[in-house]
């Protein structure tokens, strides 16, 4: 299938190693997204992301990897321990104003880190994920659990957001469109992703997400744009 111009532009733009911005939608978080191939961080993307974005620095993965890792999103750790813990209990969420669940998961360091939260660490611990995880695809789920373990520690200062099964499918978070998107540019399904945030301490808002893509000739989209294309080839 052919792609739209603006979604052509996106994954040339990650294909390079360079950041798409990605606004979700207005009814849903409302935010605009830094989002790279996680295989190409370098620690000049993570200074770019802190110091342009100001957001949370995150990772994404794939369902065929995190299933692999035999991962789990925190709410449902969480939900295990509810009975012995009436705190953690009391903080599972019930009333998200935008969703119906969180894609976080644990926090990692690589191993090869020192405090983690350095541009080098974290561009380590980044990039290594997609590495990791692309090593773990012919990997039984016992290998793959392992070579995740050889390579990371939790808690870290990269926090894993898990993609959901169905993908944009069930939920039309970023961390859904930024794992479609590196699928099309036939990139290991693992990206980092961080919210841009602007000097009043809220949300950046659209229209400067625009000026600031335009001024740094980064390739901005709608989250609708994406899914347009998706529910064509979901057809």
């Amino acid at each position: 299938m052919e792609f739209p111009k603006d979604i052509k532009e996106a994954i040339k733009s990650l294909v390079s190693g360079g950041f798409t911005l990605v606004h979700d939608e207005k009814d849903r978080e409302d935010e605009v997204d830094f989002i790279m191939a996680a295989q190409h961080v370098k620690p000049l993307h993570i200074r770019t992301m802190r110091k342009d974005g100001g957001g949370l620095i995150c990772v994404t993965m794939h369902p065929m990897h995190w299933k692999k890792f035999g991962m789990r999103r925190l709410v449902d750790l969480f939900a295990d321990v509810c009975e012995r813990d009436r705190l953690i209990a009391s903080l599972l969420p019930q009333n998200l104003p935008y969703d119906t669940k969180s894609s976080f998961s644990i926090t990692i360091n690589h191993r090869g880190t020192y405090t983690g939260i350095t541009d080098r660490d974290r561009a380590l611990t980044i990039s290594q994920v997609a590495e990791v995880a692309k090593k773990a695809e012919s990997m039984k789920q016992e290998d793959a659990i392992l070579l995740f373990a050889e390579n990371f520690r939790s808690p870290g200062h990269v926090p894993l957001l898990l993609a959901d099964e169905g993908l944009l499918g069930t939920r039309r978070g970023h961390t859904e469109y930024a794992t479609v998107l590196l699928k099309w540019a036939n990139l290991t399904p693992c990206a980092a992703i961080c919210e841009m945030m602007g000097d009043d301490g809220n949300a950046l808002s659209v229209e400067d997400a625009i000026r600031y893509a335009r001024r740094n000739g980064v390739p901005y989209i709608e989250g609708t744009q994406i899914l347009e294309v998706w529910e064509k080839w979901s057809e």
